[in-house]
């Protein structure tokens, strides 16, 4: 019998209003996974009221007790390991190696990075005229709504969750509606960590639905959403009704830069790391590789055999390198790219297609895919895939890398390799982007911002940055011995 998930309210599960449900599938073969409620409107209204009643309670809490309670959830999440690993890998397709070794691990370690943060985020004393104190209090927004994507459900569950509640907010979460199980046992072991019926609610539904409720709600102090520019868009009108406070990371056109003077090993190694980790399905994967016309030969000579021998396969297996994507609708719109690349007259190097084993006949994979482009403007070097494909560009010297890497209106996260320390810095301070990786690619701590600029969105995750987005400042004037003459004396 096929499994059946329900919504969290108020501490409780629920079944949806409304009686629908939406079937989440694993790609490895697109059978059914389980039957997930499907949230509409009037369970949304629920969620935001239960978030209300709890803001009050929780945001007084001393903060310490907040971080405690983050911290005893961390500490399940890794008692949990197994379990959440493989139902990661069931419902996304990530390698059960990657679920295991790096998704969960990364979960626990912010979830417990802003459990010791609660306590220790603070408001600042202004230096102001003689005879007043002037000080600052962090106070938390309220209600926020988060929107998390399917690419990686449970590390964003603590990106967003963490920040959130260290500062005192309440939240009312909508998981992608392809990818919601980890983020619903989440919601389990909050409960076992003692987290108040209420601060933590979770919705799972269609994005053009439950999302776009979140975002329009009255009752909504923040929305939260990462996701496609496109959708981020429509959040932004969404949220203009009571002018909420919005957080956007969107997508990315990731420049990864390979100079002359690089180490050709580490970068080939670097720069696969960049593009085909979890299949290509990352904001910021380095999907634009620049290549001095130098080393090009000599880098390809190296590269391409190495994506050929990525070892595709089903998630559950530990000798699984690569997985599927993670619905047939986002493989049918990969694959329509090789043939748009084509059109282009780009020249396919690797890949393009979907793999011919029988075992794999039935899943959602594709090839890892290496494409040259024709010129820097072509739309596989412009518009975001979201696989494991890769835009092959070359350039004379820096000041034609800048250039192609600064033109795209993405700027979210880019990377150079080089020995050079000078250029290293001048390309760090002159790249268009949230992020620069010199020698390595897509390097994350839950104490590093994370975010964009341009069309890949406004505001930062983790670190003090995260805190800032979550918390609105008040300034508090007191008179201590100030002799204020009268402004009408008579």
């Amino acid at each position: 019998m096929t499994p059946r998930h329900q919504l969290f309210i108020a501490g409780e599960f629920t079944d949806a209003l409304s009686g629908e449900t939406l079937p989440t599938r694993n790609p490895h073969d697109n059978s059914v996974l389980a039957e997930v409620a499907l949230a509409g409107r009037e369970d949304v209204d629920r969620a935001v009221e239960a978030a209300q009643k709890a803001f009050p309670a929780w945001s007084r809490l001393p903060a310490a007790e907040r971080g405690r309670v983050l911290l005893k959830l961390a500490d399940l999440i890794e008692a949990n390991t197994e379990e959440l690993a493989r139902l990661e890998s069931l419902d996304t397709g990530h390698p059960i190696r990657d679920s295991r070794g790096l998704d969960v691990p990364r979960t626990a370690g912010c979830f417990r990075y802003f459990g010791g943060m609660a306590d220790k985020f603070q408001g600042e004393t202004i230096p102001v005229e003689a005879g007043f104190l002037n000080y600052t209090l962090r106070e938390p927004v309220g209600v926020v709504g988060q929107v998390v994507p399917w690419n990686f459900p449970l590390m964003f569950i603590s990106w967003k969750m963490g920040p959130a509640l260290a500062a005192g907010n309440t939240i009312v979460m909508k998981p992608a509606e392809i990818t919601p199980l980890t983020s619903l046992r989440i919601a389990e072991l909050m409960a076992q960590a003692g987290m108040p019926p209420g601060v933590v609610n979770m919705v799972p539904g269609l994005g053009s639905v439950a999302g776009q409720y979140l975002a329009e709600h009255p009752g909504v102090a923040k929305i939260a959403f990462t996701g496609s520019t496109a959708t981020g868009r429509r959040i932004v009108q969404a949220s203009a009704g009571n002018l909420k406070k919005v957080q956007l990371e969107l997508g990315g056109k990731g420049a990864n830069i390979v100079f002359e003077d690089a180490n050709l090993v580490a970068a080939v190694n670097g720069s696969a790391w960049a593009i085909f980790h979890n299949q290509g399905q990352a904001c910021i994967a380095g999907s634009r590789l620049l290549l001095h016309e130098k080393i090009a030969d000599a880098f390809l000579e190296k590269f391409i055999p190495l994506a050929r021998s990525i070892k595709l396969g089903n998630p559950l297996d530990d000798a699984t390198e690569m997985g599927p994507l993670t619905s047939a609708q986002h493989q049918e719109r990969v694959l329509a790219y090789v043939e748009v690349a084509r059109a282009e007259g780009g020249e396919v190097l690797a890949g393009g297609r979907a793999p011919v084993a029988q075992e794999l006949a039935q899943g959602c994979y594709v090839e890892p895919t290496i494409v040259r482009a024709k010129t820097p403007r072509d739309r596989i070097a412009q518009e975001e895939v979201f696989g494991p494909f890769v835009t092959v560009l070359t350039f004379r010297d820096d000041e034609e890398a800048l250039a192609i890497a600064n033109g795209t209106d993405y700027g979210l996260g880019s990377g150079l390799w080089t020995a050079n320390l000078q250029r290293a810095h001048r390309f760090a301070r002159e790249l268009h982007a949230g992020m620069v990786w010199i020698n390595s690619y897509k390097r994350v701590n839950p104490g590093s911002p994370f975010g964009g600029v341009g069309l890949s969105g406004y505001g930062r995750e983790m670190g003090f940055d995260a805190m800032r987005e979550y918390t609105q400042v008040k300034s508090v004037w007191v008179n201590v011995d100030a002799r204020i003459p009268p402004h009408y004396p008579r």
